[in-house]
């Protein structure tokens, strides 16, 4: 009896090491699967961004009276009110009066090329003072294809500041504000004068986009029929209000051709 008390024990023994040796075969390593988190987006740390504005008297401010910079001040307020950006750096070289010819020489200057290859962002305004000059040229014969031919001029030296601008900085972004018809006050005869804006505007347009990274930037529609309210007592630059809905275009083209995204 004591004997078979012994093998039953040994039994069960047996069957409790297999029992526990099956356990061990089923169970499965544990898995990392869900732990791994996403990288953050882009905007989650702020960042701060160096900005360059060159070109004519929109960029200088002319018509700011209150001179907080013209576009500048406003396009500064959207760009650190928003999500991805802690602090926007202007420096302005607008100068009033300035033709496209005359930006492509102030271009060469070592202040400007030491900006522009330390920028994140490049603004231009040109084009306006091409237009007047033809006026200038042409007061007492004025045609519409006189301002054809200037535009072939134009838009040359447009594609050279582009290049020039691209050469000193590769990775820098390239914005170009578009111009807008305050002529209709002085030259209320001339029926064509939105057609003449509406082509050196789609030649810009179409310069612009020979290139990586740019963007052109309409502002045209904001001014017309509206002169009144947007623009300047001399009735040829923007107002206070003008810059500010010129600033609040040039932010949603910037933020939807994703151009605040800094060097590459």
């Amino acid at each position: 009896m004591k004997r078979l008390m012994i093998l039953l024990l040994l039994l069960v023994l047996a069957l409790m090491s297999c029992s526990a040796s099956n356990v061990n075969v089923q169970l499965k390593p544990r898995t990392t699967t869900g732990l791994l988190k996403p990288f953050p987006p882009e905007d989650f740390i702020p960042k701060n961004i160096s900005i360059v504005s060159v070109g004519d008297s929109l960029t200088q401010g002319v018509g700011d009276d209150q001179h907080l910079g013209g576009y500048i001040s406003y396009l500064k307020e959207e760009l650190e009110d928003s999500k991805g950006i802690k602090t926007a750096s202007f420096v302005n070289y607008g100068v009033k009066g300035n033709r496209s010819g005359q930006l492509l020489t102030r271009l060469k200057k070592k202040e400007m090329v030491q900006a522009i290859e330390e920028a994140d962002l490049v603004i231009i305004t040109i084009g306006g003072n091409d237009v007047m000059q033809v006026f200038k040229e042409n007061l007492l014969g004025l045609e519409v294809s006189q301002f054809a031919a200037a535009e072939t001029g134009y838009s040359k030296r447009l594609k050279e500041i582009i290049e020039t601008i691209r050469s000193y900085n590769n990775e820098a972004r390239i914005a170009l504000v578009g111009i807008y018809n305050p002529f209709m006050k002085y030259f209320s005869d001339i029926k064509e004068m939105d057609d003449i804006v509406m082509n050196w505007n789609k030649t810009s347009e179409s310069i612009v986009t020979e290139f990586n990274d740019t963007s052109f930037i309409p502002v045209a529609d904001i001014f017309e029929n509206n002169e009144e309210n947007l623009l300047y007592s001399d009735l040829f630059h923007p107002n206070n209000r003008g810059y500010q809905l010129m600033a609040e275009r040039i932010y949603e083209y910037l933020e939807k051709d994703q151009m605040l995204q800094g060097r590459k």
